[in-house]
């Protein structure tokens, strides 16, 4: 796994994730809803960890400065 994500992409992916989670800790978002939500939050935070999207390899997009 060759790292393709930016700083940017990073931290704008672990804000999304950090306003999911509060919203869903408010019961503001429940159900179905929350859990799909959720779920995307931990996918954000992981890659943002990882570095590495799997959605960006098949368009060939890096979003990491050379």
């Amino acid at each position: 796994m060759k790292a393709n994500m930016g700083t940017a992409d990073k931290v704008i992916r672990i804000l999304v994730a950090v306003v999911i989670a509060a919203l869903y800790f408010m019961g503001i978002i429940t159900g179905t809803l929350a859990i799909i939500l959720m779920v995307l939050a931990v996918v954000f935070v992981a890659t943002s960890f990882l570095s590495f999207c799997p959605l960006y390899l098949p368009f060939g997009i890096s979003t990491k400065k050379k």
